[in-house]
């Protein structure tokens, strides 16, 4: 970052704006389905909010807790400018409080080590790291959404495009105006079992799956899902098949879904990693309810990490754990049937919504 970004210190108490006043005195956020209700003082189940006299403040705004030069495989984002580079930061805090995250030591580090960066910092820094985008990911951007808005929007006078990695506990009236601001988002979809949400994130299913509902038909956010298979939580067939039929009835066969692999984290220590079959199972149940594009993470697999064509099947982009190793796209095309591939690329326009 330049010298004269890192000397300007973001306001510690930047008005938060989805929140109301309640008759008992406390105020009610309304960002996402927890509604939390805070007295003075109190800070929100995520960490990042707080109450302050007469408001609710983002206690994160413009305090980022890593920055990274990743390839935008990594978010994971395969079908969004495959083989850019992402300006990747996050802040502190989460929403939901997940057993098995992966990443705790960032999401749930509130109060701790911090560098100031205003929007118009990560947008100038991106340019001049040549990165073609910005990923608002290690802990969930929704807690700090109304900093990333305003980084999307330095980005965008700028030509940055924005992604968001998020797990999508988001409610309503701030979902709108959030994605609004996004260009692409990789959603996690962490089971199709509301009872798995209760037990192992402390939240819903229906919000998840209302924000990806959202996504692909209000918005034109590059949508990409991914969903960690824990063995024996959420891996069975049958769970995966309802989920496949959902994906494909509401989301339709083009946009991509990852299955990663868990390995034991946080509080989640018990279990074994997650089998490569067990993956390239749930990637065969996937395809073969319809969906296009489906790939397997977390572990060395060429071909679930591989772009196919939908039509002739053949490869398009190969990849080496987050590396392109061959992109043979004509604009979005194959070069061999000429049919369209969904994504968004740079030579050709986006074919996400046909479907």
């Amino acid at each position: 970052m330049n010298d004269a970004g890192a000397n300007v210190r973001p306001s510690a108490r930047h008005r938060a704006l989805w929140w109301v006043s309640r008759s008992d005195g406390r105020l009610e956020c309304l960002l996402c389905p927890r509604r939390c209700k805070l007295a003075e003082g109190q800070r929100g189940f995520c960490g990042a909010r707080r109450r302050e006299g007469g408001a609710i403040v983002l206690a994160a705004y413009g305090r980022i807790s890593g920055l990274c030069v990743d390839p935008i495989e990594k978010k994971p984002l395969y079908h969004f400018h495959p083989g850019s580079r992402a300006l990747s930061f996050g802040t502190a805090g989460c929403n939901l409080g997940c057993r098995f995250c992966q990443n705790w030591r960032l999401s749930r580090a509130v109060g701790g080590t911090a560098v100031d960066a205003l929007p118009e910092v990560i947008a100038s820094t991106a340019r001049s790291e040549a990165c073609r985008s910005v990923a608002f990911t290690y802990n969930d951007p929704v807690v700090f959404a109304e900093y990333a808005i305003d980084v999307a929007r330095a980005c965008r006078a700028t030509g940055v495009k924005t992604v968001a990695v998020t797990a999508g506990y988001i409610s309503g009236k701030a979902r709108f105006e959030f994605f609004s601001a996004m260009d692409a988002a990789n959603v996690d979809l962490k089971a199709f079992s509301d009872a798995f949400y209760r037990r192992m994130c402390a939240g819903r299913l229906q919000p998840v799956l209302d924000t990806l509902e959202h996504i692909r038909k209000e918005t034109n956010v590059w949508l990409e899902v991914t969903t960690l298979l824990i063995p024996r939580e959420n891996d069975s067939r049958e769970e995966l098949e309802r989920a496949a039929d959902w994906f494909v009835r509401t989301l339709g066969p083009d946009v991509p879904w990852h299955f990663t692999a868990f390995h034991p984290d946080y509080r989640l220590l018990d279990r074994d990693r997650t089998p490569v079959g067990t993956l390239a199972a749930a990637r065969e149940i996937a395809r073969a309810r319809g969906i296009r594009y489906v790939y397997t993470g977390n572990v060395r697999d060429s071909g679930g990490s591989a772009t196919c064509c939908p039509s002739c099947g053949a490869v398009l982009i190969r990849r080496d754990a987050f590396t392109v190793l061959e992109n043979r796209l004509v604009g979005n095309c194959c070069p061999i049937c000429r049919s369209a591939v969904a994504g968004v690329f740079d030579e050709a326009p986006s074919m996400h919504r046909t479907f």
